[in-house]
């Protein structure tokens, strides 16, 4: 698709796309505007190139896509409560975000968005992985698409983030634990509320089980849609330098932060776009 304002190139057939020389510390036309939301849902998550954005900067350009959801269990950037620090140190050997999930599926109004600017980033490593959710339920049968359409699934941040998670990491001492409680209902197969097109919302991170089937009932057919909707073809790898931006859709991506830098710092802030109950 072109774009009359915009430079844009698709970074794989399957997922995500670049936005060439936009310098998003300046004020952007409103056809700018207009057509960066079109590039936005129309592939998931977009790229950015050295951008030296302040925070304000960066709030600023958040605070034109919507109200900003500010996350309870990540720590923030001294000053700037709307910006989480995504932080790991060279002694540290786990990461934050090292599994495929789509961020805040566990509220009852999901996050529209997360807005990811590299501030430190290693030489080799840390490259972020994203899924496309749209390709993943167009590849589906129909009979299964019948059958996910009927279903609702529970998520939950607790197991996570909660005072007894299974993921217990002591390089990071817990934040807000006892907010990380609770059950919440989407649908298996959303439909995009921008784009008007279906997409697969389960994830690994945070689905429990189907609403009205046991988790043992569950784990089958759940697993295999994870299986299924990280296939190569829905995919794409973004390799960070300081200054980069990956601002993706949780309502149609998965990510995963890959974990191969060990010995050395990464920083990244990230902002997030609240969103609207899903149907």
């Amino acid at each position: 698709m072109s774009y009359d304002t915009l430079t844009v190139s698709k970074l794989t057939g399957g997922c995500g796309a670049e936005v060439h020389g936009l310098d998003l510390a300046r004020d952007l036309s409103n056809r700018q505007w207009d057509e960066l939301r079109h590039v936005f849902f129309d592939h998931g998550v977009i790229f950015f190139r050295d951008q030296q954005l302040t925070p304000e900067q960066h709030i600023a350009f958040a605070r034109r896509w919507g109200t900003i959801d500010v996350n309870k269990f990540f720590v923030p950037v001294p000053g700037y409560p709307e910006i989480a620090e995504v932080r790991k140190e060279k002694e540290q050997k786990t990461n934050i975000g090292g599994g495929w999930h789509t961020d805040h599926s566990y509220d009852a109004e999901p996050a529209m968005g997360s807005i990811l600017l590299a501030r430190e980033v290693p030489e080799e490593g840390g490259d972020t992985l994203f899924s496309n959710m749209y390709l993943a339920y167009d590849a589906l049968s129909d009979g299964l698409k019948q059958t996910l359409g009927s279903l609702r699934a529970i998520h939950s941040s607790e197991h996570v983030f909660g005072a007894k998670s299974v993921r217990s990491n002591a390089e990071r001492p817990k934040r807000n634990e006892h907010l990380a409680v609770g059950e919440v209902s989407h649908p298996v197969v959303i439909t995009h509320p921008d784009s008007g097109k279906k997409a697969l919302y389960v994830n690994s991170g945070f689905t429990l089980r189907f609403e009205g089937w046991t988790a043992d009932e569950s784990r089958p057919l759940l697993e295999m849609l994870y299986r299924h909707a990280v296939r190569p073809e829905f995919t794409c790898r973004f390799r960070w330098r300081a200054g980069s931006i990956a601002f993706w859709d949780n309502r149609c991506t998965w990510h995963y932060a890959a974990n191969d830098y060990h010995g050395h710092d990464r920083l990244m802030h990230r902002i997030t776009v609240a969103g609207s109950k899903l149907s």
